[in-house]
């Protein structure tokens, strides 16, 4: 199964005013869910087919989402999810604490809008309590996305949308959301309630740790993943 099928139920929301961004938003979002997983070749005819697309708008949002190092065109051969590598995941957590932690670090005075962080913290808290561990996984990059949001900065949204996209590659190619997620549970809360109370430094040296923990699980998780895979 190439996973085109799952893009009929999206062909709606293209309509009259279809774009390469749109398509693009689309592949994106399936991507990042697993339905086209690292190193599937993408189907021209399918993915057109599936969402009444022309070709030349379909290549538009592949090349748009290879310039986001999400695809990767092989030449002869056609274009294909990214598979990271060791050192492409260690990089995105050494990206995710540069922004993340200089985020909360510029958030001045509070109190902080956190009602999305918040949110982001209840839907990881209910998943767990419905041993949903693909949907915890979901609620944490909600968390880290609404973190980051914080900065009122549609670049660095932008910058941040692209690394967890990127990360949720790893993700998929370890296929261990509880043992990837299940940690930070208890941790995302604690930095909401430090930024609740207005703590921004304690919210900041929270985070750090935690992001130094989570790229060494997560690279030594995706190391024995791709290890096993090349047995």
């Amino acid at each position: 199964m190439d996973g085109t099928g799952e893009l009929h139920e999206d062909r709606a929301l293209l309509g009259r005013t279809s774009t390469a961004e749109r398509v693009a938003d689309i592949l994106r979002s399936r991507i990042a869910e697993g339905f086209f997983a690292p190193g599937t070749r993408l189907s021209e005819d399918g993915i057109c087919g599936a969402l009444g697309v022309s070709r030349n708008t379909l290549r538009e949002a592949f090349r748009l989402l290879t310039h986001e190092r999400l695809l990767v065109h092989r030449l002869n051969r056609g274009v294909f999810v990214r598979v990271l590598t060791v050192d492409d995941v260690a990089d995105i957590h050494r990206t995710r604490r540069l922004v993340e932690c200089a985020v909360v670090r510029g958030l001045g005075e509070p109190p902080y809008p956190l009602d999305e962080l918040a949110a982001a913290v209840a839907e990881g808290e209910r998943a767990a309590a419905a041993g949903d561990w693909t949907g915890v996984s979901t609620a944490n990059i909600h968390f880290h996305r609404e973190l980051v949001a914080l900065a009122g900065s549609a670049r660095t949204d932008e910058l941040m949308r692209g690394v967890l996209a990127e990360l949720r590659l790893a993700f998929h190619t370890v296929g261990d959301p509880r043992g990837l997620h299940e940690p930070y549970l208890a941790r995302n809360r604690e930095i909401l309630d430090e930024l609740q109370a207005g703590r921004r430094d304690r919210a900041e040296r929270l985070l750090a740790r935690y992001l130094d923990d989570s790229r060494t699980l997560i690279t030594d998780a995706y190391a024995r993943a791709v290890d096993e895979r090349g047995k």
